[in-house]
């Protein structure tokens, strides 16, 4: 499944309608208790600070995770993918996309560890993520060209 990274902020949410459909969807199949308010509300309320990553396919979002600026950082949360689509490797692969951005970029990748049930520390440590030392966060230091890391 050919799936591509793809922006969203408050000005493509207010320009795209098939992103404000796709969006409101994804969160709406968040699991219970992940997303405390309507996905509507949801997706509103954080791009009021921030911006969402999409997997997107066939000019469908069929994924999405929130971000956060944060100095040097991308904080990312709220990873959800449409229910039809789970099981299909959508959600590694916008990881690795956004992976590959971030490192183009210089961002380091990181997700808090409080939010994290076990499953989800165990796949983000396979995709190379570690518990930082004050154990607050799991970080993805990429190389990039300017470090030579």
């Amino acid at each position: 499944m050919p799936v591509t990274l793809y922006r969203v902020d408050q000005t493509v949410w207010d320009a795209e309608e098939q992103v404000r459909i796709d969006l409101t969807r994804i969160y709406a199949d968040a699991p219970e208790n992940r997303i405390q308010l309507p996905p509507g509300a949801y997706v509103t309320q954080h791009l009021a600070r921030g911006f969402f990553w999409g997997a997107r396919f066939n000019d469908r979002l069929l994924g999405a995770v929130a971000v956060y600026e944060d100095g040097d950082a991308w904080r990312l949360s709220d990873l959800c993918v449409r229910k039809t689509t789970r099981r299909r490797g959508v959600g590694s692969r916008l990881m690795a996309l956004i992976s590959a951005e971030a490192g183009g970029k210089g961002m380091r990748l990181r997700v808090d560890s409080a939010q994290l049930e076990v499953a989800d520390q165990v796949l983000l440590q396979r995709m190379g993520y570690h518990l930082t030392r004050t154990g607050d966060y799991f970080e993805l230091d990429l190389p990039t060209g300017d470090s030579g890391r």
